[in-house]
């Protein structure tokens, strides 16, 4: 599938048209626009991993009913894609408390939650992505009431399959953000799970193998994604 026209391009991915417009290319970026800090411009391979673990989840899910945006693998750093309206929502579940969630509530991190919190973001750069609540999507016309409930359903249904499966592998899944979008009058996943979109520690030592290795300057990026991707495809 050839790439077309570039449409998109974020932070670390581009998205490009296809010969068939209900299709992208999505490619996964080494280095991200703009990148805050040397350490998240030096991390080789970074976009191959990203694509192989969200390449290997979104596999998983929709075997497991989870309706989502990918296709198909065509390169080291591009997936082929179902092309999504996207909802203008982060749907973030946390099973464990850690970074804002902790900080907000004065919880200590790594404290396991009775129950998995389910949290909306409006996305939005200007406003700096803040927390809303299902009276606020309806109040701006984010999604109808249907939408959200099929949102909060999907959310938790993805943690539950994601937890027991990471689990296995010697993952604990900390926390993770989603992103959705509408597609021939249904609600697909979309964007990526990876890394930059979770927090996986080790089940054994709560090592951390995750976004916050180079969030807060801990070392060992390339080598925690690599770790992340070997216990995900039992190497």
């Amino acid at each position: 599938m050839e790439r077309g026209r570039k449409i998109y391009e974020g932070k670390w991915k581009i998205l490009y048209e296809t010969a068939d417009p209900a299709l992208l290319v999505q490619r996964f970026k080494d280095v991200p626009m703009l990148a805050a800090s040397a350490s998240q411009a030096k991390v080789p391979r970074r976009g191959a991993m990203k694509n192989q673990i969200s390449a290997a989840l979104f596999t998983l899910l929709h075997g497991n009913g989870i309706p989502t945006h990918f296709v198909r693998v065509l390169g080291q750093r591009d997936m082929l894609v179902r092309r999504l309206e996207m909802i203008r929502l982060e749907v973030v579940v946390r099973n464990i408390a850690a970074g804002s969630l902790a900080k907000r509530l004065g919880m200590e991190v790594g404290t396991r939650l009775p129950v998995p919190v389910l949290e909306f973001y409006y996305k939005s750069d200007e406003l700096g992505d803040p927390m809303i609540n299902d009276y606020h999507i309806k109040a701006i016309n984010l999604a109808t009431e249907d939408e959200v409930r099929t949102l909060s359903e999907m959310a938790l249904r993805v943690n539950e399959l994601l937890t027991g499966y990471l689990k296995d592998k010697g993952l604990s899944l900390i926390d993770f953000k989603l992103e959705f979008g509408r597609h021939k009058g249904k609600i697909l996943l979309g964007d990526e799970i990876s890394p930059d979109t979770c927090r996986f520690w080790d089940t054994k030592t709560n090592e951390k193998l995750d976004k916050d290795r180079f969030r807060r300057d801990l070392g060992g990026v390339e080598e925690a994604y690599q770790e992340v991707v070997r216990r995900i495809e039992g190497r």
